[in-house]
């Protein structure tokens, strides 16, 4: 009999993972209720579809905590302070996530996971990994925050996969204790969530989780200088024995490192004689595009490829093969010589300063909803690259404060609206500011709601824009 059965588990949330968690739960036998404090008409199509499969929905209400339950499982975005979770502390009921219930059904024949995190570039290096072993010629998937969630992956059976690249978000590590990978890497640390987690510390302590546990390797960015850095993480994680701290860096690559030489990215840790020897991997071209900060991304996806045993040979195809997803760093057009980007997955400071790191001479689309986010320390290290900046959103006068302070030469266009259309006249101005050889970025470093669905949204208006400019070319 399922250790489910008869088990009363509430399930917060009617997104994507609260609905496939809620499905699942309840196909093993479980009595499942999920509730949800909206009440609109995609809320009620759910309800009713859920309803359909025996499973109890509560609209309108995310507080109370139905009488019985034994089993909280959250998605991922509900903070901790939420009521619903402080009545279930209250009544000694354990709250977690997705996550943990996927680890949770896993047999003991389950593929392993290697395991990603950061504040950026989570998405880009799952991807680059699965690609690199799918090259192996290993059945995997990326999963977790991105693709197919991870509780129907699980339920595919053990023999589905030999092993799965899991991207983690800090939510959903901060709900699942269990969870113990073979390999994991924390590819970089800066301020976000922070609304969410309450502390910069406590933001770190979840993204440190990942570590927990690890069988083989804590992959870690030899480079950071944000402290807490990833190898602190590392360094505070209860792992296996035997498990080893492997570092990656754009720079040659010491002893267990991984890095560049010469435009080659190349391995030191995963050899034969680790302090004499390195192994190719591959090119930096192979690398698209081949901004430093996405270098860094497919050094990650390499350490972890190699603990799990993956040849060099298969490092370089997967790479080769690899396509990044829409809206990151994607080259939309050239127009009179000036290169046209999209960066508009760039929705927080940190994000937007590996994009301007990887440009010479730039003008500046920028602006949104800030987040909580000050700017000074961004616009002061990009500030020699800046040929004009172009800010639109809600929050652009925190920018153009910043800019006034650090980067006073640079000419900037404020534009005054909010409305969608304020992209295309965007484009527009910054053409107007650019030079050939100048690239035109749109790397916001802001969240897109104020004008737009989601960033998609921004990056497809943006990318509408240039092609539009380029039709009057």
């Amino acid at each position: 009999m399922s250790t489910w059965q008869g088990r009363n588990v509430t399930v917060a949330g009617l997104g994507v993972s609260g609905v496939s968690a809620a499905r699942a739960l309840a196909g093993l036998g479980a009595a499942v209720t999920v509730v949800d404090g909206g009440d609109g008409e995609t809320h009620r199509a759910r309800a009713a579809e859920l309803a359909d499969a025996g499973i109890a929905v509560r609209l309108g209400d995310a507080e109370t905590l139905p009488e019985g339950t034994d089993l909280v499982v959250t998605s991922p975005g509900w903070k901790p302070t939420s009521p619903l979770f402080a009545a279930a502390a209250a009544a000694g009921v354990d709250v977690v996530g997705d996550v943990e219930i996927a680890w949770r059904l896993r047999g003991p024949g389950a593929a392993p996971w290697l395991a990603i995190t950061g504040t950026n570039g989570k998405t880009t290096t799952t991807q680059m990994l699965a690609s690199i072993l799918t090259a192996a010629g290993l059945r995997t998937a990326a999963v977790g925050n991105i693709g197919t969630p991870i509780v129907d992956v699980v339920l595919e059976g053990d023999d589905a996969y030999d092993v799965l690249a899991v991207e983690l978000s800090s939510y959903q590590l901060h709900w699942a204790p269990s969870l113990r990978a073979h390999s994991a890497a924390v590819l970089n640390l800066a301020p976000d969530h922070l609304d969410w987690h309450g502390s910069m510390e406590a933001y770190a302590a979840d993204k440190g989780r990942i570590y927990e546990g690890n069988q083989v390797a804590c992959v870690y960015n030899v480079d950071a200088t944000d402290k807490p850095s990833t190898e602190d993480l590392v360094r505070e994680a209860d792992v296996e024995e035997g498990c080893r701290a492997i570092g990656f860096t754009l720079n040659a690559p010491a002893p267990s490192q991984l890095g560049v030489v010469d435009g080659i990215l190349v391995d030191r840790a995963f050899v034969p004689d680790r302090q004499k020897q390195a192994q190719e991997l591959a090119e930096v071209a192979d690398v698209r595009p081949p901004a430093p900060h996405n270098i860094a991304n497919a050094l990650a996806a390499a350490g972890l490829a190699r603990a799990y045993g993956v040849p060099a040979t298969a490092v370089r195809e997967g790479l080769r093969a690899f396509r990044p997803d829409a809206h990151r760093i994607e080259h939309v057009a050239d127009v009179d010589g000036v290169a046209y980007i999209d960066d508009s997955k760039a929705t927080n400071t940190h994000a937007t300063q590996a994009s301007l790191a990887a440009y010479e001479s730039i003008v500046w689309i920028a602006g949104g909803l800030a987040k909580g986010a000050t700017f000074d320390e961004l616009v002061a290290g990009a500030a020699g690259r800046l040929r004009g900046v172009v800010l639109i959103g809600a929050d652009r006068a925190l920018i153009r404060e910043a800019l006034a302070r650090h980067a006073p030469e640079v000419p900037v266009v404020d534009l005054d609206r909010t409305d969608t259309g304020a992209m295309s006249e965007a484009v527009r101005q910054a053409a107007r500011l650019a030079r050939p050889g100048d690239t035109v970025l749109m790397a916001p470093a802001c969240a897109s709601m104020d004008m737009f669905t989601n960033y998609n949204e921004r990056g497809d208006a943006f990318a509408a824009a240039v092609r539009e400019l380029g039709a009057s070319a």
